[in-house]
């Protein structure tokens, strides 16, 4: 019986194909909006986790100051090299420190000029960073201790002021003093806070104290915690310590600041998906549209074909023939709209995705759920129009004009 019901269903949309079309324009243009948005927010937040993750392995940055609003800080001393060998040495749970200060800097090189920003490293800054040379090598042992100009650059000053040439081996003049790019920096991109990540000069740490800051000053200390330690115990036990050398009391708030990347991550991915979830409901809302539009073309139906349910009722179906026919019309209709939806929506995923150079990420379980969805949207609103048409009295169906 039920396959006889589906073709009849087919057969009365067939015939009215363009009010079918219309009629589950809403359903299409719902799954699709729906499935576009839980797709590219879930690119979104892939994105911000993979570009976080590149910044380093289970990674604290220590600053001084602390974090007062408007991008300010307040005034604190800086760390010096003592404050990096007591965090070494005291703090098992630590694979790996690099002290690090930087400022901003012109770069030139001929005619050309950039401004960039120099910062000062030692090596333990490329693992604790993720960070490797495509091009040439990281510095020696000697050139740290000694403080040779020499630097490794990052992909945007080479395109900046090298354009297509080998830079290897060429002196490019930062501030008052010339360097020699020894290697170059694996490009890397846009990081989730909107900077370039490879606008910048790598010099040896002593280099950058002696040429550049006139000071022994380190501002930023970057810890790369090992992978099978707790990186909360890690920063409870850094900021202890920081404390104790630092010379502050037990009611003096600090005057550094301890950031785990993994609370920056999870709070970039909670407000991506939270912003996912809203635009995906929505966009449901259009599914609701459509399931308007899906009842109201049915009690159409309904009137139009009064005679035909007459005639077929007095001629022995039952009720329940007769609502499971309506209703298998409204449930095919809202799976047609599905259906295409889910194909729009692959199509349009895909575009967008390449557009915001977002990665697409395949997800069954939403399309699924989009199709399931509609086709409830279906039985819900086709329901209403189903019961009418089959609790009409046969001998008033016959006599309708």
């Amino acid at each position: 019986m039920l396959a006889n019901t589906l073709v009849l269903a087919l057969r009365e949309i067939r015939r009215n194909v363009l009010r079918s079309v219309l009629t589950i324009l809403g359903i299409v243009i719902g799954v699709a909006a729906v499935i576009v948005m839980v797709t590219i927010g879930g690119g979104a937040t892939a994105q911000v986790t993979e570009q976080i993750a590149s910044l380093g392995s289970n990674l604290l940055m220590i600053r001084v100051g602390q974090h007062m609003g408007g991008g300010q800080t307040s005034a604190a001393p800086p760390f010096d090299l003592a404050d990096v060998q007591a965090l070494a040495r005291e703090i098992p749970a630590i694979a790996a420190v690099a002290p690090s200060s930087g400022q901003r800097v012109t770069a030139v090189y001929g005619n050309a000029n950039w401004a960039t920003s120099a910062t000062g490293v030692d090596n333990q800054f490329f693992p604790v960073r993720n960070w490797t040379v495509h091009n040439g090598r990281a510095f020696l042992d000697t050139e740290l201790r000694a403080g040779k100009t020499v630097c490794v650059v990052g992909a945007t000053v080479v395109k900046e002021l090298f354009g297509q040439q080998d830079p290897l081996g060429s002196k490019i003049r930062l501030g008052n003093f010339s360097c020699e790019i020894i290697g170059v920096l694996e490009a890397k991109g846009q990081s989730t806070f909107g900077s370039d990540q490879d606008d910048l000069v790598l010099v040896p740490l002593r280099t950058f104290q002696r040429r550049l800051a006139g000071n022994q000053d380190i501002t930023l200390i970057q810890v790369s915690v090992a992978e099978d330690r707790s990186t909360d115990k890690a920063k409870e036990d850094i900021e202890y310590l920081l404390r104790e050398r630092r010379h502050i009391s037990g009611s003096e708030n600090d005057n550094f600041q301890v950031r785990d990347l993994k609370e920056i991550t999870k709070m970039l991915t909670g407000t991506t998906q939270i912003l996912t979830t809203l635009l995906g409901a929505v966009a449901a809302v259009s599914l609701l549209v459509g399931g308007i539009g899906i009842m109201n073309i049915m009690l159409v139906s309904v009137t139009e074909r009064t005679r035909e349910i007459g005639i077929r009722l007095a001629i022995g179906a039952l009720e329940r023939e007769v609502l499971l026919q309506f209703l298998v019309e409204a449930v095919v209709l809202s799976s047609f709209g599905g259906l295409i939806g889910i194909l729009l929506a692959v199509t349009s995923s895909l575009g967008l995705a390449k557009l915001l150079n977002i990665p697409f990420i395949f997800n069954p379980g939403i399309m699924v759920i989009a199709f399931l969805f509609s086709a409830a949207v279906g039985v819900l609103f086709g329901f209403f129009p189903a019961r009418k048409a089959a609790r009409l009295d046969p001998i008033d169906a016959l006599r309708h004009e």
